[in-house]
């Protein structure tokens, strides 16, 4: 009996946590990127280097309180008669608190996944349904980038941002020592 519930436990655990899978879900959409650029991860206006202007804000398990920023997604929309097979690629940078949707998508991100000739369609529905699962983000010519921000010159406080990791995996924790500070004993 004890071996079927850890069996159930690791089936119920990995059901739930799988970044391959396919996820049904909802989608609205602003017509202004600076809506999302300003967003809660902060990338302001180097987010659009992240993904052209295929961006996102998602829910809070896809934010993850942070460290979902900057992870990429495949999103589609479902319905055949204003959306092609495409669908597009966004890149999440800002929190959507909205409990009716997963994402709120840019304009661009929707024109990548409507027919010719449909996104004001699909815009004037506010909601369609969509699919969508996490997308390794691949950054050509570009490696992880720390940029320190402006406000770390306030004494003891230091702000930085993680720009273009690739792959599939978030940061979520790093640990960073005062240059010639030594800890423990030698």
């Amino acid at each position: 009996m004890a071996h079927f519930v850890w069996l159930l436990f690791l089936f119920l655990s990995s059901a739930t946590a799988c970044d391959q899978c396919v996820h049904q879900s909802k989608a609205s959409f602003v017509t202004s990127v600076s809506a999302i650029t300003s967003g809660a991860c902060g990338y302001g206006s180097s987010a659009i280097s992240l993904s052209g202007e295929n961006l996102a804000a998602g829910v809070s398990s896809l934010y993850k309180g942070g460290a979902g920023c900057g992870a990429g997604f495949r999103i589609r929309c479902k319905d055949p008669k204003l959306c092609g097979n495409k669908g597009a690629n966004v890149v999440l940078i800002d929190h959507n608190y909205d409990n009716q949707t997963d994402f709120v998508l840019g304009f661009f991100a929707l024109l990548d996944m409507a027919n010719d000739g449909l996104a004001r369609d699909i815009y004037k529905q506010g909601i369609v349904d969509v699919e969508y699962k996490r997308k390794p983000c691949v950054f050509e010519n570009q490696n992880l980038y720390v940029r320190v921000e402006e406000s770390s010159q306030i004494p003891y406080y230091l702000q930085i941002k993680l720009l273009y990791q690739g792959g599939q995996t978030e940061i979520v924790a790093i640990d960073v020592a005062e240059v010639g500070l030594t800890t423990g004993t030698p």
